[in-house]
């Protein structure tokens, strides 16, 4: 919007850079919730493994996630 208004060789850049910077986190909010659908399905298939297994594996889950998002944090 600022490079119609403005009409300036950076103005057009900075419209560009914003751009790049909303696709990138589009693809980064995706990219996320396609592991995080990926993690869910295999915390389901792990009911079957002994107990020790599935602690190992909640271990790991927790630290994925904390990894993806420090905010979430499950017990």
């Amino acid at each position: 919007m600022a490079a119609t208004i403005l009409n300036s060789r950076r103005a057009v850049e900075m419209s560009i850079y914003v751009v790049r910077a909303f696709v990138k986190a589009r693809e980064m909010v995706q990219h996320h919730s396609e592991l995080a659908r990926e993690l869910t399905a295999l915390k389901k298939s792990v009911a079957t493994l002994d107990a020790d297994t599935r602690r190992q594996f909640v271990q790991v889950y927790e630290v994925i996630l904390g990894l993806m998002n420090p905010a979430i944090r499950r017990q």
